[in-house]
């Protein structure tokens, strides 16, 4: 437990500039996901201080670089706007809005204490996609009004879309210009040249352009709201008060507990995507934990909650950071941002944080998802759909609620089926230490140490995805490794990616892959989302194991040459 508390100063350099390097990328996105509440840009620079420095400190994934992302900010604006409505002014419904913020982290962290955060992993990829996508068209939709000059009006992506024909009537060519080349820069720069943030040249660009060129009030600018506070902020305690009026309680709890669980999974699929690249394991309670003291921290100074950001994280890793100080620095720089150019943040026009947004929701939608909706499961397609529409027209926690329940149902109903027609077939368990089988003793005998045999058995699905992930992990250095599939008789969408990513792996590591009697849905969706033949060549699936023992013997036999 001491470790949690230590900080590692054996990667300084790298620490300091992978950090440097996520906050200045997290600075025009802190600010962007800021000026999307009614607190403003400079609560978003708040909480990604806060939750960045905390995060990273009590945290259990050493890379991981947190601050306000698009799913915390899309529920915190949702928050913000309901209690402004229960209580008629911002003013009055600060402290609401500060207590549900607070209980949020204390409910993710409690998630951690209670070790929960290992269930994270059973949320089916279809929920997940549908969800990302749905915040992904949330922040589009919300921010079309800015990109024209105009703040959006109240009602989320339905007030938009219903009040979308006055846009004509009130459009701000300056506007639209600025906007348009924030995101040009965004999207172009990258071609050019990946060591500069492009958002951060967007930001500093387009606002010098505006200050220099254009009428002082030809643009709405962040501090049209009021003077961006410069100096430490004030710390926020009035929120305690709320506890005492069980009306409010009520209204903070269900929003707190929203936005613990969509911490949690935000920062937890970060925090996959940081081991993926870093080759380590995080400490999913711990993360929680972390994450959880963050957001109370951030809240205690009226910053918004967030989670583990994708895009930070791995800019954090790919620029030299591995310990828990390249967070750390991270948060450092961003407060050093706040004490020392306060005044001038507030001079960005809102049209360039549109930009920005538009291009944080574009980039959110899960394209992958979408490019095989014709080829995964027809009852994976309609949960990812039916998510969708639920997140963005409906609440976001029912849509995720809704899609649980659907992909249980769903993945009973298939069971159920298999069971049915695949009387054979084993019953759902975990998988158990791979045991010879009598067609394998003689080549195990003789090649075992250069040939790994995986025996999997029953239906790959979401349940076992991450299981199974680990398990690739773990085999041993060996020349082929086969995996025999008599006991598959069905693989979902998060079976089909979990076996992508581990034969992705087994070659990273020089390792060929074969398949042993594929059964016919199993073989169809490989083949349908192109794991077959692109990763494993038809040649490669051998429909019995004594074919596939002669090519392993050919083969074997051939390299030793």
């Amino acid at each position: 437990m001491k470790k949690v508390f230590q900080l590692d100063f054996s990667n300084l350099k790298g620490d300091f500039l992978g950090g440097l390097t996520a906050g200045i990328v997290a600075l025009p996105l802190a600010l962007a996901f800021g000026e999307q509440t009614d607190l403003g840009a400079v609560a978003g620079l708040y909480g990604a201080i806060v939750l960045g420095v905390l995060a990273a400190f009590f945290g259990g994934t050493p890379t991981q670089i947190s601050g306000p992302t698009a799913p915390m900010t899309v529920v915190s604006a949702l928050v913000i706007a309901d209690a402004m409505a229960y209580s008629g002014s911002l003013d009055l419904a600060f402290p609401i809005i500060i207590a549900t913020f607070f209980m949020a982290g204390l409910f993710e962290a409690l998630l951690g204490v209670f070790r929960l955060g290992k269930y994270i992993k059973y949320i089916p990829y279809p929920v997940v996609s549908g969800f990302m996508s749905g915040i992904g068209v949330i922040i589009v939709i919300t921010q079309v009004f800015p990109f024209f000059g105009v703040s959006a009006p109240a009602g989320g992506p339905l007030g938009t879309i219903r009040t979308i024909h006055k846009i004509p009537e009130i459009i701000n060519m300056y506007s639209v210009g600025a906007a348009l080349l924030t995101t040009g820069i965004i999207y172009g720069l990258p071609r050019l040249t990946k060591k500069i943030p492009a958002a951060l040249v967007a930001l500093v660009v387009v606002s010098v352009i505006a200050g220099f060129i254009l009428p002082p009030d030809a643009l709405f600018r962040i501090n049209s709201k009021g003077s961006i506070p410069t100096g430490l902020p004030e710390l926020q305690l009035g929120f305690i008060k709320v506890f005492s009026d069980f009306d409010h309680i009520a209204i903070v709890m269900e929003y707190a507990l929203t936005l613990a669980a969509l911490g949690a999974i935000d920062s937890l699929l970060t925090a996959v995507v940081a081991d993926n690249i870093t080759k380590t394991k995080h400490d999913s309670d711990q993360e929680l934990i972390g994450q959880g003291i963050g957001n109370m921290g951030a809240a205690l100074i009226g910053g918004l909650p967030g989670a583990g950001a994708t895009m930070r994280t791995v800019i954090n890793a790919n620029s030299g950071g591995k310990t828990k100080l390249s967070g750390v620095f991270a948060g450092l720089f961003l407060l050093a941002v706040l004490l020392g150019l306060g005044t001038l943040v507030g001079h960005v026009p809102n049209a360039v944080l549109a930009g920005i947004l538009i291009t944080v929701g574009i980039g959110i939608i899960d394209y992958k998802g979408l490019r095989h909706i014709r080829s995964v499961p027809k009852s994976d397609v309609y949960v990812m759909l039916i998510v969708f529409f639920l997140t963005v027209f409906v609440d976001l926690l029912i849509a995720v609620a809704i899609g649980m329940i659907l992909s249980s149902l769903f993945f009973m109903k298939k069971i159920s089926d298999v069971i049915e027609h695949k009387t054979h077939s084993a019953s759902l368990r975990d998988f158990s230490q791979d045991v010879m089988w009598k067609d394998e003793k003689n080549i195990i005998s003789r090649l075992g140490d250069k040939v790994y045999i995986k025996h999997l058995d029953g239906p790959l699905f979401f349940g076992f995805a991450s299981r199974f992930q680990d398990m690739m992990k773990a085999l041993p250095m060996v020349q082929v490794v086969i995996f025999r599939m008599e006991k598959v008789p069905y693989i979902d969408q998060s079976g089909l990616y979990a076996m992508e990513e581990a034969i992705l792996e087994l070659h990273n590591r020089g390792i060929r892959v074969a398949f042993s009697h594929l059964d016919e849905q199993p073989l169809d969706m490989l083949r349908r989302i192109r794991i077959i033949p692109n990763l494993v060549p038809e040649s490669m699936c051998f429909g019995h194991f004594n074919e596939c023992a002669r090519w392993l013997e050919n083969y074997l036999e051939e390299k030793k040459d």
